[in-house]
């Protein structure tokens, strides 16, 4: 894969202010995207990641928005179009959690992560599909008209107590991602997943930064190691190019094995 295999594409990500997002900004901008990096908390980080990618020779800029909410992502979306003509990559990055047992869980735990990890999700990318449609495919960027990378987690398929409503979240957006991957793929209109494991962000800090928090979490994980937000990074930027024009409707997991069931290494 080239370095520059996105030279002149269009991309926004959500929640790009830290962690899996930040990464996946800074990867895009150095493979030659220009770069929207979506927040809506930590406008100071922001601007600091758009530095960044600037740095690294791409365009870049932040804008502020609550992707729960309809008027706030199409105001995004209007601002990146106006500015830029199009877009050509959406990195569907936002997410939340609110963890508790579930008979304590209240309505509002509930339906603040849904609506920020489903909904979100749903929101952004249907602005960016009406787009992908509306402007068709320009072969001298990509072979396809739009790439949508949804980001959703080994919990999709892992359940998770304690976080059910998290969960749930992102059991649902394989669902969706696939739902419209299979609507889009006559448009020429690719979309994926990446379900990332453990990776060390500010969103999972307790999980892993003290070494008694690492040895109990290496026991999940048989690669041996906790995940970085570059590894995720990377296989946005290959799933953002033409190197994986083939490729639509697959939840992508980077996670070190986590989901082989490592609890039956030794038999069970």
């Amino acid at each position: 894969m080239s370095l520059e295999v996105l030279q002149g594409q269009r991309a926004l990500v959500t929640g790009a202010s830290s962690g899996i997002g930040e990464a996946v900004a800074i990867a895009l901008g150095k493979a030659g995207a220009k770069v929207v990096v979506n927040y809506i908390t930590g406008e100071e980080e922001a601007n600091r990641i758009v530095a960044s990618i600037k740095a690294s020779g791409s365009d870049a800029m932040a804008i502020r928005a609550d992707v729960s909410k309809e008027d706030q992502v199409q105001s995004m979306f209007q601002q990146m179009i106006e500015t830029w003509g199009s877009i050509d990559i959406l990195v569907a990055n936002a997410g939340v959690q609110r963890d508790a047992d579930f008979a304590e869980m209240t309505l509002q735990q509930w339906q603040f992560v849904l609506d920020v990890n489903l909904t979100g999700q749903f929101l952004c990318c249907r602005e960016a599909v009406r787009e992908f449609i509306r402007r068709g495919i320009k072969p001298e960027l990509s072979r396809s008209a739009g790439k949508i990378i949804c980001m959703s987690s080994v919990h999709e398929v892992i359940p998770w107590a304690g976080h059910v409503n998290y969960a749930t979240s992102k059991g649902g957006v394989n669902m969706m991602m696939q739902s419209i991957a299979q609507e889009m793929a006559v448009k020429k209109i690719r979309v994926n997943s990446i379900s990332p494991g453990a990776i060390s962000t500010p969103i999972n800090t307790s999980a892993w930064s003290t070494p008694e928090a690492e040895a109990e979490l290496l026991k999940l994980i048989p690669y041996q190691r906790v995940g970085k937000p570059d590894d995720i990074a990377r296989a946005a930027v290959w799933l953002a190019s033409d190197d994986s024009d083939y490729v639509t409707g697959i939840s992508l997991f980077v996670d070190g094995g986590m989901t082989l069931y490592p609890g039956f290494r030794e038999g069970g």
